[in-house]
């Protein structure tokens, strides 16, 4: 991927060296956060292994966060500021992207603030660990990512590369999308009054954050900042983080009723369809199955 250091983003904040407090409130009642990649998997692991739907302790319940305990800032090696500073980068040129597609229609986009951590933090959705992986809470209108989740997406998912990097932050962004349109709301609301489709939604949710991803990534192949090979990144990341193949690496069956963001299939489709359309219509879920 095509991108020169150049300082980091007004819309990032550091917030490594901070405690992150208490746990609480964290699911998709009460301005719940969207849970990441990193904590889905954690769960389905836990899930499997105490033979407990833990994906069910995510509902409802407003936060409860201690306040967090200060401590100086964690130094930064030269390797981590340039990671900083790729994130940097890829945040600014996809909210800079949805500024222009909300421009289009004569809308003005809010953008979202991207936070820095390790070990633990406080949003407004409660507080959460490094091991739940990037999200985005829509309580504040922010994402939340550990540097250290790369190192996980490079050797534990098999996904390395710079553009599968940058396909996490936009598929964050996504969210952030949905947040600003008003479908996260509605598809809680819906999850809250039949609880039998939840996860149906929630898989809907997800392969449009997925599509809306591709749709940014049209946009750096039109401008000619995607470099041979970084196709294969992102979409060899949509396949690595499908939940078909996690099941299947956790020892179990496959189980499409247990999913929440999609199969491995489901979300290259996803995330193609954008990447080849730039369009951002053709990203609803909701009305074309998944």
């Amino acid at each position: 991927m095509r991108w020169t250091p150049g300082g980091r983003s007004a819309d990032l904040e550091d917030r490594r060296g901070q405690g992150g407090g208490g746990f609480g409130g964290i699911g998709f009642g009460g301005g719940g956060m969207r849970l990441g990649i990193g904590g889905f998997l954690v769960l389905l692991v836990l899930s499997f292994i105490f033979k407990t739907d833990l994906f069910s302790l995510l509902g409802g319940g407003s936060p409860a966060v201690g306040p967090a305990s200060q401590s100086a800032p964690v130094p930064t090696s030269a390797e981590e500021e340039r990671m900083i500073q790729f994130v940097s980068f890829v945040l600014d040129d996809a909210q800079n992207v949805w500024t222009q597609e909300f421009a289009e229609d004569g809308e003005r986009y809010p953008r979202a603030k991207l936070v820095l951590f390790n070990d633990s933090v406080r949003s407004g959705c409660g507080g959460a660990s490094a091991a739940m992986g990037p999200f985005y809470c829509p309580a504040d209108n922010r994402v939340y990512i550990d540097l250290a989740f790369y190192n996980d997406l490079r050797s534990r998912f098999g996904a390395p590369g710079d553009f599968a990097q940058a396909y996490v932050i936009a598929h964050e962004i996504g969210h952030h999308i949905q947040n600003v349109m008003g479908i996260d709301d509605q598809v809680r609301a819906k999850q809250q009054s039949d609880p039998r489709i939840a996860n149906e939604l929630s898989v809907m949710m997800e392969l449009q954050a997925d599509c809306l991803a591709g749709v940014w990534g049209h946009s750096t192949n039109q401008r000619q900042i995607l470099e041979q090979g970084d196709v294969e990144e992102a979409l060899n990341a949509a396949a690595a983080i499908g939940d078909d193949r996690i099941q299947r690496q956790a020892g179990a069956g496959v189980n499409p009723e247990t999913w929440t963001h999609g199969s491995s299939e489901q979300r290259v489709f996803w995330f193609r369809r954008g990447l080849e359309s730039g369009n951002p219509d053709v990203c609803n879920t909701f009305e074309s199955g998944v």
